[in-house]
């Protein structure tokens, strides 16, 4: 079609919600949700329980038809079709294999009904049980696999009639964290492998930052952020963003000014708000942003000492990789701060809990979000 929709690199969109909402009696689990994804795209759908994620991916699937709005896949409107007319695989949390049935039976459930003859299933299935990393666990029942290869086998079959579209409902979290980090690496791999579209739910952000090529942030049953990864994390729009992804600092402050905000007795520049003088609002910088005086680009010998300020280290924490230190000063009122310290920046200055440092808040990394964001 002429009018196909691409993006910067040339994909086509597979997917398209628009203005998609479900209610449920008085409830709005979906509020006029829009949103495109493209082929071989891999998404997560991200937000904390309640947010509606689970609600998209089942009105994409068919499972909970939306109360309005469409569903366009490859460019059919399948807003109205059962989930059967659709063309999608879903693994879900639960694996919801057939515990009656062998993992190659499993495999095999959704071939078979496609009425395929019993060597062209049993290539396909043998096939899938390599892809998954499982060639030698087809005779055995669910309950005689470990959860991960109960997963596995679930993916598997998921696959078997190669759908156009992957649906991932929270397929890791029944798992535990070693095996949901192996198994995310694997799924990753293999969807790159095959050029699956996959739509991923999930409330876990290290699995989003580490899956998706998008993730698709909501709250409320909106969209409230659209993003790579780097994107979401590093340049959030609204503060619900930034407080869901990773450790945020959050501050009361007021606007003194363009691109200027005041805490306590200080006054700092900040990123471009755009807001009036006078304006109350929450300053949030990242824990690992704040930069101790003479370590990197914001060393001591730098004669700019804006947005610098002494505090007090009220408390360390030990993280293995680094150290999160607790900072205060009367200056900046009943706030404290908290600051990610490489185990070499601890070492050199020679900091302890009660010592006192400078720290500098780098401007192009201060956000400035109105409290009301906040929700």
């Amino acid at each position: 079609m002429s009018d196909e929709i691409t993006d910067n690199s040339g994909s086509k969109v597979y997917l398209q919600i628009d203005r998609l909402t479900k209610k449920f009696g008085n409830f709005v689990a979906l509020d006029s949700v829009s949103l495109e994804v493209y082929e071989g795209e891999f998404v997560c759908f991200l937000g904390p329980s309640g947010c509606g994620k689970t609600t998209l991916l089942r009105a994409i699937a068919g499972l909970d038809i939306q109360t309005s709005g469409t569903v366009r896949q490859a460019d059919t409107d399948i807003s109205a079709l059962p989930p059967s007319e659709r063309d999608f695989g879903i693994v879900f949390q639960s694996y919801a294999l057939f515990p009656n049935l062998t993992a190659e039976r499993n495999i095999a459930f959704g071939l078979e009904n496609q009425k395929l003859g019993k060597s062209a299933v049993d290539k396909r299935v043998n096939e899938l049980l390599d892809l998954v990393g499982l060639p030698d666990q087809g005779p055995k029942y669910p309950a005689q696999l470990s959860g991960g290869q109960q997963q596995r086998i679930a993916l598997a079959r998921a696959l078997a009639t190669s759908p156009g579209l992957l649906l991932l409902d929270e397929p890791l979290s029944a798992l535990d964290a070693k095996v949901r980090a192996h198994l995310r690496h694997e799924i990753k791999d293999l969807q790159r492998r095959l050029g699956v579209t996959t739509v991923m739910v999930t409330h876990d952000q290290e699995e989003a930052l580490t899956m998706a090529d998008r993730i698709v942030v909501m709250n409320q049953g909106v969209i409230e952020q659209v993003g790579t990864p780097t994107n979401i994390y590093r340049e959030p729009d609204t503060l619900f963003v930034a407080d869901f992804i990773g450790a945020m600092n959050q501050v009361e402050g007021r606007i003194n000014g363009d691109n200027s905000v005041s805490i306590g007795e200080l006054s700092f520049t900040s990123r471009n708000h755009g807001l009036a003088s006078d304006t109350p609002v929450v300053a949030a910088i990242r824990p690992e942003d704040i930069v101790p005086q003479g370590m990197g680009d914001y060393s001591s010998s730098d004669s700019n000492t804006e947005n610098s300020l002494e505090a007090e280290i009220e408390d360390m924490e030990f993280l293995g990789s680094f150290w999160r230190v607790s900072l205060s000063s009367s200056a900046l009122g009943d706030a404290t701060l908290m600051a990610d310290m490489s185990i070499n920046a601890i070492r050199s200055l020679e900091v302890n809990t009660g010592s006192t440092i400078r720290v500098k808040l780098p401007a192009d990394r201060l956000w400035i979000f109105p409290p009301s964001a906040n929700t």
